[in-house]
C-alpha cells in the first residue's frame, strides 16, 4: 500500500447523523484553534451589534441548538454583525457563529432563524472546515505528483495539463463537494432544530423567501451551494426523518424577530 493509500485510510472519519465517510487530516484541536483565531479577526473588522434584543434572540436560538449538538468541548459563541447588505450567517470551527442583520428580514421569525442556526451549527458539528482543508492538502499532493510526472513534457504541454487538472478539480470535485457539505448541513440542521423544539417545517418557508430574493443566482453546477429548488426538494424528502426527532417545546415557540 502506497503512502497516499495509508494517509487515506488513517484519515477516515464519519459525519454525524448522515454517516457519510470523511477524509480529514486536520486534528480537532487544530481546527478549533484556527476557528477561534479567524473569528476574532472577523469581529475586529466588522461592526458587531450590541443591541440587546437582537443579540438576545440570536444567542437564545443558537444556544438551544448548540445544546442538542452535544459538543461540550466547544466554547460556543453567537454574535450579530450589523450589516444590512449581507443576508448571511457563518460558522467557524469550534462553535463560533455570526449572523448578519441583513438576514433577519428573510428569516422573519425564530423558526427561520433556527433553520439558519441549525445549518451553521451543523457545519461545525460535521467538521466541514477541516474536511475542506484536508481536501486542499490532498489536491496539493496530487498536483505536485502530477507536475513531477510531467517533467518530460514541454513547458506549454505541462502548463495546459496542469490547468486542465485545476479546472477539472474545481468543477468536477470541489464545487460538487461543497454542495454535498451544504446539503448535509441542511439535513443535520433540520434534525438539530427539531431536537431543540423548533418545528422543522419552518425551513421550507425560509428557503422559499430566499428563492424570492435570490434571482440571478449562478447555475447549480457552478456553485458551492445547491439551488433553492434543490434545497426545498431535499428538505421535503428529509422532513419525515426530522419530525422523528421533533419534541415540541413551549419555550421554543416561533415568534417574529425584532427588525432594525
Amino acid at each position: 500500500m502506497g503512502f497516499l493509500s495509508l494517509a487515506l485510510a488513517a484519515a477516515c472519519a464519519t459525519a454525524p447523523y448522515t454517516k457519510r465517510s470523511q477524509f480529514i487530516v486536520v486534528s480537532e484541536a487544530e481546527e478549533v484553534q484556527l476557528g477561534a483565531d479567524a473569528y476574532q479577526e472577523v469581529l475586529k473588522q466588522e461592526k458587531v451589534s450590541h443591541d440587546p434584543q437582537l443579540v438576545g434572540v440570536v444567542r437564545d436560538v443558537g444556544t438551544r441548538i448548540a445544546r442538542v449538538a452535544e459538543k461540550p468541548n466547544y466554547q460556543w459563541q453567537f454574535s450579530v454583525i450589523d450589516d444590512r447588505r449581507q443576508a448571511n450567517a457563518f460558522a467557524l470551527p469550534g462553535g463560533k457563529v455570526a449572523v448578519y442583520t441583513g438576514l433577519l428580514p428573510i428569516a422573519q421569525d425564530t423558526g427561520g432563524l433556527a433553520t439558519v442556526m441549525g445549518h451553521e451549527v451543523a457545519h461545525a458539528l460535521a467538521h466541514h472546515a477541516a474536511e475542506r482543508m484536508s481536501q486542499g492538502v490532498l489536491f496539493q499532493v496530487i498536483g505536485t505528483g502530477l507536475s513531477v510526472a510531467l517533467g518530460s513534457q514541454t513547458p506549454a504541454a505541462r502548463e495546459a495539463i496542469m490547468q486542465a487538472f485545476g479546472l477539472g478539480a474545481q468543477v468536477g470535485v470541489i464545487l460538487p463537494f461543497g454542495r454535498t457539505q451544504e446539503a448535509e448541513a441542511d439535513r443535520i440542521g433540520l434534525i438539530l432544530m427539531a431536537q431543540a423544539g423548533y418545528d422543522p417545517h419552518a425551513a421550507l418557508g425560509l428557503w422559499e423567501r430566499f428563492e424570492a430574493v435570490g434571482k440571478g443566482a449562478p447555475p447549480e453546477f457552478l456553485s458551492t451551494h445547491p439551488s433553492y429548488g434543490t434545497r426545498e426538494k431535499n428538505i421535503r424528502s428529509w422532513m419525515p426523518e426530522a419530525m422523528g426527532y421533533y419534541r415540541p417545546d413551549a419555550s421554543a415557540t416561533i415568534v417574529p424577530l425584532p427588525q432594525r
